[in-house]
């Protein structure tokens, strides 16, 4: 059976209501995540955790050692978990995420977290691209309102685009219940 490992991208303070940059269903996504968490830990599966911080303190949010950087507390880390800080959209890019998980072996992925249609699926699609095994939980995941050309685009059609281009291709994607079930 192949190594698994729940990575939890950008749950943080930022992203909820008081933060700098609220998501739509950002409770709900950190509800699910916590429980998918609560799963990794006792199955013993390597969890990582990543946070993001802009390299500027003039960013719109995730100001670097702000408290809206900070990871929220429904899926704090663990004392013997990772934290992967990033500066870039990609989780991958610039950090020791693949070094990290090659050294425990890992060829299968979990992933949720926050913004659906940017870091989770950059994320997504490098892992893939690397060779990993990834599955997303598309309820376990949040985004915000998007416009492009004139349109107005809602979260939810913004989080069904992106959670079904990763599903063309790149990961199974699937429900928190479906994971907890297998």
């Amino acid at each position: 059976m192949s190594k698994q490992a729940l990575i939890i991208i950008d749950i943080q303070n930022d992203y909820f209501p008081g933060g700098k940059w609220t998501l739509d269903g950002a409770e709900a996504a950190a509800d699910n995540a916590a429980r998918l968490l609560d799963a990794a830990r006792k199955r013993g599966d390597l969890v990582v955790h990543v946070r993001h911080e802009f390299e500027s303190s003039d960013a719109p949010f995730f100001t670097p050692g702000s408290a809206g950087a900070r990871i929220h507390h429904k899926v704090e880390p663990a004392n013997n978990e990772a934290v992967v800080l990033k500066h870039k959209v990609n989780s991958f890019r610039d950090t020791n995420l693949k070094a990290l998980l090659d050294q425990h072996h890992v060829k299968a992925l979990t992933i949720a977290g926050s913004m659906s249609h940017m870091c989770v699926d950059a994320a997504t699609r490098a892992a893939a691209d690397y060779g990993y095994d990834v599955t997303v939980a598309h309820d376990a995941c949040a985004t915000l309102p998007l416009a492009f050309d004139g349109k107005q685009v809602p979260a939810a059609e913004v989080h069904a685009s992106a959670m079904a281009a990763l599903a063309f291709a790149y990961a199974k994607v699937v429900s928190t219940d479906e994971l907890l079930k297998g």
